[in-house]
């Protein structure tokens, strides 16, 4: 890692041109002014539209953005993980690209995870996504809730700051991204909560449907139900040589 990194941003694109560009405006504004060294890892996971062509406009105009792009579009949770590897700093955060997460939020979260976690992640209080998407998410955090016994508010939000090395280890699946509290806490992580602002989308369109969410979440929960049954740790009492 660059030892004067301080921040990773990984921020998965799908097919959002016109957002992205204000994306990188905002980012910007929220994190110039309390002066952490950062960066941004934009991951086009095999965009359609001129998604690429953008990102590397951006990543001419600002020296601290830079992009991969996938061969082919691959996932959210794929986009995530490439972006771990990616990341020079020891913190990494994670946000979407459609804009309804705001950057704004960045510095309340890394005061709250320098209090000493090695997590925390937004909680969308007041969602201003429509009422069927609202509605189909809280079912969906609840059933993975009961079935992962967490007591995450808000799994789903994807503003989220975490130990680089920590999210590296975790197991890597598709959809694993709606997993990462639970995940992240199987490596030992510390994880709080922070009320965070959301906004509507106004530019470019939703990517997955309630129904497709509801299918894919349902078969990686019973995956990951699994792996929290299996999981262990261990710590170490002496080793020969420590004498």
């Amino acid at each position: 890692m660059t030892n004067h990194l301080e921040l990773s941003l990984v921020i998965p694109v799908y097919n959002e041109q016109d957002n992205l560009r204000k994306l990188m405006q905002e980012i910007d504004s929220a994190l110039e002014p309390i002066n952490v060294p950062y960066e941004v890892i934009f991951v086009d996971d095999g965009s359609k539209d001129s998604s690429l062509t953008v990102l590397k406009d951006i990543s001419s105009a600002y020296p601290k953005a830079r992009y991969i792009s996938f061969a082919e579009n691959r996932g959210q949770s794929a986009a995530f993980c490439a972006g771990f590897d990616e990341a020079r700093a020891p913190r990494v955060a994670t946000m979407d690209a459609d804009l309804q997460n705001d950057p704004a939020d960045l510095p309340g979260m890394l005061n709250l995870y320098n209090e000493g976690h090695t997590m925390t992640i937004g909680w969308r209080q007041k969602r201003k996504d429509v009422w069927i998407k609202r509605i189909g998410s809280k079912i969906a955090n609840a059933i993975r809730n009961r079935l992962t016994n967490e007591t995450v508010q808000d799994t789903g939000c994807s503003l989220k700051i975490m130990d680089t090395d920590m999210v590296r280890s975790i197991p890597r699946f598709n959809g694993m991204h709606r997993f990462l509290p639970t995940l992240m806490k199987m490596q030992g992580a510390s994880v709080a909560e922070m009320k965070v602002n959301h906004r509507p989308r106004y530019e470019g369109e939703s990517k997955y449907g309630t129904l497709d969410r509801a299918i894919a979440g349902g078969y990686d929960l019973l995956g990951v139900r699994w792996l929290l049954g299996r999981h262990f740790s261990y710590s170490v009492k002496e080793r020969s040589g420590d004498e």
